[in-house]
Formats: structure tokens, C-alpha cells, sequence
């Protein structure tokens, strides 16, 4: 008997992720481009403290409101519950908590949120949750809480240890409140990233080595490496700050960071991030390799697959109409089917930033595509040395990684 098989049709469903936006900060960064939004605090806490890490334990410092708090989880929870019907069935690999700045949640609601998870999707048993986190709403014990709370793993975005960078950078914190949330981490999760950024207006090369050796002494599990980048529609974007490196000097900037993070036994796996044996960020794999990700909150991205089709979701940007829309049930804003034109080009802008690459059956898997159907671009890319292949990977070569636009771009149909 013959059976018809709709072109594109997904065989098997890909690993299923969750991730949570929790969407303020004490205050947005001029160079960030998420859906963020500014918070007005209990207690004033827009600068560091002077003397640094005097101002950790200050009571209700970087805190959101407690009715505020309750009622955006509340919409989470009615935001995941609208959206079941579409995963029903499905495990959940990882969480990733990201932001805006989660830890201005406090320990107990994040406590709710992951139960109020638990309670309507199954996990698996070594489920990664990890949450961003920023020394700026640090304090004391602070991250011991989330961890009993749930948490396995903490993103700590410091992006410099240099008080006059971070200043350039918009940030709300200094280099004591930096180092003591580390040295809080270190206690209390066994995987840990730290954010830096390079390339930082006025930054010579003496001062990217002291931010690396910096990193490095507190010998991170994992490490994420940022070019700063001035992306549309945010404050640099409009007011470029003065004194940025050069592109030449940004790629000098970054064949150091290599040297030092290899030297250090932190292998580069993708294009930003480098990790210790065993502690690459599980949640960021799956994207990359075209995994599904279910998104709730404010402004939160889902990829969700079908048999017989992929979907592309966005919930509604601004914090209070997302709350009032997923009261609702109609937290989603916007949803588009990936047609088959593009599904090649979605899956190698996210796997071939990858060290490793992708097995070639897994791209058949995930996309629903032949792998005859790239075998021209495949070709094109390995005759310019930007990739390479054999019977079972296609991979980046050094030159692909060094041109990863160029290299993606070749999976774009006209």
C-alpha cells in the first residue's frame, strides 16, 4: 500500500524547552535590544552604593512589588495553561529564566513559579532551570534561596569587573558587587555562567586581559563571551558611545579571549560560549540544534512542531497588556507557520553556530527536509573553506566561524 506523505511532514517531534520572561530592570541598558522595561523600586537603587558591596543587604534594595509580582505570575501561570493543548504530552528538558533581571523576583516567587510549572508539565528528572541573575540585585543569601527554590543553575550577567566600563555600559552595579555574587554562586550551584563583553568603549587590550583574569580565577564552569554590538532601536543605537575598538582590534580582542579560556580548560563550542566538560548550557544546545521552546511572558518567542507543520509564536510585548491579555487566554499576539522556503535557512542560522555543527540526519529530522535540498549551498560553503563535512556532520571550519553571516547567508533562498 502507498502512503502520502505531506512535503515537509516531521517524523519524530524534537526535545521541548521551556522559557520564562520576566521582563524588568532597575534600569535598561543602552546597549540592549529585549523586551525590558524599567522598574521603579521600593527603595532607590538605580546606582551601586559608594564603598560597593555596603548596600547588598539592604532591605527591599532591587526588589519588585510584591502585588506587581503576584500578578504577573498569576498571568504566567494562565499564559502556560492557555498554551497546553499544544505541547499536551510533551516533556520538558529545560527552563530558562531570563529577563529584564529575574532575581528582582523574589526567592519565594520563584519558588511559585517553578511549583506552578511542575504542577501542569511533566519535567524530566534532570531537568536544567536556570535564571538569570545581576549583582546589582544581589544580596546575601540571595542566590542560596533560589537554588533551594528550584533554580540548578545561575546566569550571572557581570559584562565587566572595570567600574568605568560598567559605567559606559549602563550598568547598575560595580566590580565588589560583581566579584561577591560570584563568590555567592560558587557556594551554592554547581554550574554557573558568567556574561562578559568585550570590545567596550575606551578598552585597551591590558584591560580585557585584567577582565578575563578576573573571570578565570573564580574558574567558571561556564563562560559567554559577548562582542558588544550596537543593535537598532536601542539608546547606543542613536548615541554611539565614543572610543569602541576598531573590527580589527575587536578580532585581535577575541583571538585573546580564546587563547586565555582554552588555556584555562573552558572549550569554545559556540560561537559565544565556552564551557568545562559537562557543563554546557543544555537549554541554548537545544535551540541551536532546532529544538522546540516553549516561551511565556512578556515579549517571549515560541518554535513549536507538529507533525505536520512548525509554528513561530510571540506574546504581547508590553508587561500590562500581557497581563490583562493572558487573564484572557490570549496571551499570544502573533503566530506564523515556518513555510518549507525558509526552514533551511532557520535551521543553519542556529546550528552552524556551533562548534561541532549538526549530524546531517538530524537536519532531516527536525525540518522535514531532504538533504538533497542543500546539497548545493552544502557544496558552495565547502568550496569557499567555510565548512566542512563527512558521511554523518557538516561543521564550521575556523574561517566559517570567523564568517558566520557569510556562511548562513548561503542557505537563504532568493
Amino acid at each position: 500500500m502507498i502512503t502520502l506523505q505531506r512535503p515537509g511532514a516531521l517524523q519524530a517531534l524534537p526535545p521541548l524547552s521551556l522559557y520564562v520572561h520576566l521582563p524588568w530592570c532597575l534600569k535598561k541598558c543602552p546597549y540592549c535590544d529585549f523586551n525590558s522595561h524599567d522598574l521603579a523600586p521600593k527603595t532607590p537603587a538605580a546606582s551601586p552604593p559608594q564603598g560597593g558591596a555596603s548596600g547588598l543587604g539592604r532591605p527591599g534594595a532591587g526588589h519588585l512589588d510584591t502585588q506587581k509580582e503576584t500578578a504577573y505570575l498569576d498571568a504566567l501561570c494562565a499564559d502556560l495553561e492557555s498554551a497546553l493543548p499544544q505541547i499536551w504530552g510533551r516533556r520538558v528538558h529545560t527552563i530558562f529564566i531570563g529577563g529584564g533581571t529575574p532575581s528582582l523576583f523574589s526567592p519565594d516567587s520563584i519558588d511559585r513559579l517553578l511549583a506552578d510549572i511542575r504542577a501542569r508539565l511533566p519535567l524530566e528528572p534532570q531537568c536544567e532551570i536556570t535564571m538569570e541573575a545581576n549583582p546589582g540585585t544581589f544580596e546575601k543569601d540571595r542566590f542560596k534561596a533560589f537554588r533551594q527554590a528550584g533554580v540548578n543553575r545561575l546566569s550571572i550577567g557581570v559584562q565587566s569587573f572595570d567600574d568605568a566600563k560598567l559605567k559606559a555600559l549602563g550598568r547598575v552595579h560595580d566590580r565588589t558587587q560583581a566579584i561577591a555574587a560570584i563568590e555567592e554562586a560558587q557556594q551554592h550551584f554547581e554550574t554557573f555562567n558568567l556574561d562578559l563583553m568585550y570590545a567596550l568603549p575606551g578598552q585597551s587590550p591590558a584591560d580585557l586581559d585584567a577582565d578575563i583574569s578576573q573571570a578565570l580565577a573564580f574558574e567558571p564552569p561556564h563562560l559567554s563571551l559577548y562582542h558588544l554590538t550596537l543593535e537598532p532601536n536601542t539608546v547606543f543605537a542613536t548615541q554611539p558611545p565614543k572610543g569602541l575598538p576598531d573590527d580589527d582590534t575587536a578580532f585581535d580582542m577575541l583571538d585573546h579571549l580564546i587563547d586565555r579560556t582554552t588555556g584555562a580548560g573552558l572549550q569554545r563550542y559556540e560561537v559565544s560560549a565556552y564551557a568545562r566538560p559537562g557543563h554546557q548550557c543544555q537549554h541554548n544546545l537545544n535551540y541551536w540544534q532546532f529544538g522546540d521552546y516553549l516561551g511565556i511572558g512578556a515579549g517571549a518567542h515560541s518554535k513549536i512542531s507538529f507533525p505536520d507543520r512548525i509554528v513561530r509564536q510571540v506574546r504581547w510585548r508590553e508587561p500590562a497588556t500581557y497581563m490583562d491579555k493572558a487573564r484572557q487566554g490570549l496571551a499570544c499576539s502573533n503566530e506564523t507557520e515556518v513555510d518549507l522556503s525558509s526552514r533551511a535557512f532557520e535551521f543553519m542560522m542556529n546550528a552552524l553556530r556551533l562548534k561541532d555543527g549538526f549530524e546531517l540526519l538530524r537536519f532531516t529530522e527536525r525540518t522535514g527536509l531532504t538533504l538533497a535540498s542543500i546539497q548545493q549551498p552544502l557544496a558552495q560553503a565547502e568550496a569557499q573553506g567555510l565548512l566542512q563535512r563527512d558521511l554523518a556532520r557538516a561543521w564550521p571550519t575556523a574561517k566559517g566561524f570567523d564568517f558566520l553571516s557569510d556562511l548562513q547567508a548561503l542557505f537563504l533562498k532568493d
